[in-house]
């Protein structure tokens, strides 16, 4: 991978070497991501060493959209950690009631866990072909490379995610199914003004460089470039657009709430109706999204 140092007009590749021994030890590459892990990986670290049965899990954490995340680290290649992270998962699901009270003990009794979509994040320098076949099937899993470069260069890259996830939920006596995706989600809108103007602020969004729509959450969309950036949630008269600040320059109209208070992953929020100009609230977006870049 080439790194270039960059004017508007001119690339120039930068001769950075890698550096294989930045990280020492599995323990020390654990231990720096625990210490950057909202700013890394967009999730707000519970616990290191959490012991189950006959194992560790190396890290807990709990995700912007409240959901459990699972981390697991390999400072080389080792196709071991793909195994590790299901059985991890299937003891995730087995055990709620602990996790929640992890989550209660670290953020507080206000924190409602999101169990629409469990994640277990793996990362190691590199995976093997055979791993990131099997991850295109398992929705729930994500793989992330690191690279180190000299002088103090850190690279992530997500890779091997599967497109436009989405989770289907069995729902009452008969197993029928919903599947959360952007029709269900847009269905909830019963104004079409308000509907049509969210889909152009969608189509905007997806426009911006490298932005992932995350779908398969019962509780709305989020948008994602290295983080999570913007969130929609849909209600018969109006769209909650959730944003990472409770503050941004573009706002002049002081439209963005600020919800600090509710111990959320998102600070700050904005009820997008009808009388709501699409170009203004989109800037504020895009705010947001500059932010994670």
């Amino acid at each position: 991978m080439a790194i270039f140092k960059i004017t508007k007009e001119n690339a120039k590749a930068i001769k950075s070497k890698r550096r294989n021994d930045f990280f020492e030890s599995e323990f020390e590459l654990r231990d720096f991501f625990k210490k950057n892990l909202e700013q890394l990986l967009g999730v707000r670290f519970l616990e290191k060493e959490y012991p189950i049965t006959e194992a560790r899990i190396d890290t807990l954490g709990i995700d912007d959209d409240n959901s459990p995340v699972i981390i697991e680290y390999k400072w080389d290649k080792d196709d071991k950690v793909l195994t590790q992270g299901l059985d991890y998962y299937g003891w995730l699901q087995e055990n709620r009631r602990p996790f929640q009270d992890l989550v209660k003990s670290k953020l507080g009794n206000d924190i409602e866990v999101n169990w629409d979509q469990p994640r277990v994040i793996l990362v190691a320098q590199d995976f093997s072909r055979q791993i990131k076949r099997a991850v295109r099937q398992i929705e729930y899993v994500e793989l992330v490379t690191y690279a180190c470069y000299e002088p103090d260069i850190l690279h992530l890259d997500g890779i091997e995610m599967p497109d436009k996830k989405i989770v289907t939920s069995v729902v009452g006596e008969s197993g029928s199914t919903e599947v959360y995706d952007k029709n269900y989600h847009f269905s909830l809108l019963r104004s079409e003004y308000v509907k049509e103007k969210a889909e152009t602020l969608r189509q905007r969004i997806l426009s911006l460089p490298e932005v992932e729509e995350l779908l398969g959450q019962k509780t709305g969309i989020s948008y994602k470039s290295n983080r999570k950036f913007v969130r929609f949630s849909f209600y018969p008269s109006y769209l909650e657009i959730t944003l990472k600040e409770p503050k941004y320059l573009k706002d002049t109209k002081r439209i963005v709430k600020d919800i600090t208070s509710y111990k959320f992953g998102w600070k700050g929020r904005i009820n997008f109706k009808d009388k709501d100009e699409v170009d203004y609230v989109f800037e504020v977006i895009k705010e947001a999204y500059d932010q994670t870049r």
